[in-house]
């Protein structure tokens, strides 16, 4: 057994991890991070980036098809084979040789092996012959072990061996009929993906009353009203009561309804766990398997002694990469300025670069769905629900100048949510092509709390879709 011992220890080696481990690093203090799979985790090889490679051909192909004297040359269909070439590409064929190359280039310690928590700054990793290794923080340890796909308990569905995202994105064969569970995010994404690929019947299973139910009602109808024009059969407020894989590998599928639905594959897009059921936490007195709550500066609340952060997904803030890196960037410089004693992140403030306010108030996420759906901060709902003085104004992106040269027939709309009382902007919801682009203005409109006063002298570039923004501040009265 191996004795080692750093100033921070990270267990899990996704884009979390790797960033908490840089921060702490550059802070000035010696840091190890625990893999037991690939480095670089859920995003680099089986979420975002895979996803995101396979969506892309086919909106570029809409975006032609959507442009008079454009449209007229294209000629074909996708490439089902190049898609996927270009996805494996882009996972480096679920190499990470590159990943671990920056970490060594970075001065991160890589220790292979499944890490396990075993007391007060301890972590002991065992790797896959079964030999262990004990490291010892001198400071922190920081939990990045992400969350992982939840299925659902529904008889017969874990026999059938539905896909997840593992397998949903990482597919070399595009099926005939794809069942969905699961109207969220991932759903929306994966609907959009296989009808574009060539799939020739999907259907969404979602229990709720609508698609992607956290956002504004609108973007769900939108979506909704896209995917049925698309093909894609949507059935609300419907679940399923029983899954049967039959002997011919089709799989039958019970709705609540009282109707049968006969797919090739059935995949499971409905919610995430934490990933954190074998990672040690009852030896410190924590309950396998939960999700951690954190302060702002990512650092666990139930534990003493103030050494153990929970950083990313499993601390059920905001289930997002670019949330998650975020979160590194102040949980690796918290820690380095506690470990240096610095007085300001001792109890940081709001705002401050060792607290993580945003996951509060401006958390942005693109849908990349046909059509793509963006959006930052509250809805008009949710800001209600806190007891706000709100306004909610709403306008058609398709009567936008740069919309309309964008594309022929731009279909998409916007919502501006603002706070009366401050005069400012807390919510925005744009859906509608390529409005994934602009949600970042609207992200620093709202972290930096800018008047709507002085918001209103930022003028939109003519024509661009932009110029949404000006339509939506005439609406408001500005």
């Amino acid at each position: 057994m191996n004795d080692l011992t750093y100033d921070v220890i990270v267990i899990g080696a996704g884009s979390t991890g790797e960033n908490v481990a840089d921060r702490a690093v550059k802070g000035g203090l010696t840091a190890a991070i625990v893999e037991s799979d690939l480095v670089g985790g859920e995003c680099s090889y089986w979420a975002c980036m895979p996803s995101k490679a396979l969506l892309r051909p086919g909106s570029v192909l809409e975006e032609a098809r959507s442009v008079m004297g454009a449209r007229e040359a294209v000629t074909g269909k996708l490439d089902v084979p190049a898609v996927f070439k270009r996805r494996d590409s882009v996972v480096s064929n679920w190499n990470d040789s590159g990943q671990v190359k920056w970490l060594n280039h970075a001065a991160i310690d890589l220790v292979r092996g499944h890490g396990r928590l075993a007391g007060n700054r301890i972590v002991v990793v065992a790797n896959k012959e079964g030999a262990q290794t004990t490291l010892t923080a001198r400071h922190a340890v920081a939990v990045c072990t992400g969350s992982r796909a939840a299925i659902p308990d529904v008889p017969g569905l874990a026999g059938a061996h539905p896909w997840t995202n593992h397998e949903a994105v990482s597919a070399r064969t595009v099926p005939s009929r794809l069942a969905i569970l699961g109207g969220g995010v991932v759903a929306a994404e994966m609907a959009t993906l296989w009808k574009q690929l060539g799939a020739d019947e999907i259907t969404v299973i979602e229990r709720g009353a609508r698609l992607i139910p956290r956002y504004e009602p609108f973007a769900g109808d939108l979506l909704r009203a896209s995917f049925e024009e698309k093909g894609i059969h949507v059935l609300t407020e419907t679940t399923i009561r029983l899954v049967e894989r039959q002997p011919d590998g089709a799989v039958r599928l019970s709705l609540s309804n009282g109707k049968m639905l006969f797919a090739d594959q059935v995949l499971a897009a409905t919610g995430r766990l934490p990933r954190t059921q074998d990672i040690g936490l009852e030896s410190i007195g924590l309950k396998p398997g939960t999700w951690l709550e954190v302060d702002d500066s990512l650092r666990v609340k139930e534990v003493t002694g103030g050494w153990l952060y929970a950083v990313g997904d499993l601390n059920h803030r905001a289930l997002l990469t670019h949330m998650g890196k975020y979160q590194a960037r102040v949980c690796g410089d918290v820690i380095a300025a506690r470990a240096k004693g610095n007085p300001e992140a001792s109890t940081p403030e709001p705002w401050s670069k060792y607290s993580a306010t945003a996951n509060v108030w401006a958390v942005p996420q693109v849908i990349f769905s046909d059509p793509e759906i963006a959006a930052v901060g509250l809805t008009e709902a949710e800001a209600k629900a806190r007891g706000m003085n709100v306004r909610a104004v709403d306008y058609d992106i398709g009567e936008v100048a740069g919309a309309t040269l964008f594309a022929d027939g731009y279909k998409g709309h916007a919502r501006l949510v603002v706070d009366q009382t401050r005069g400012v902007v807390i919510g925005t919801t744009l859906v509608g092509p390529s409005v994934g682009e602009l949600i970042h203005a609207a992200t620093i409109a709202i972290v930096g709390a800018v008047p709507l006063s002085r918001l209103w002298h930022a003028v939109p570039s003519y024509p661009t879709i932009s110029e949404i923004w000006l339509r939506l501040f005439e609406t408001l009265g500005l």
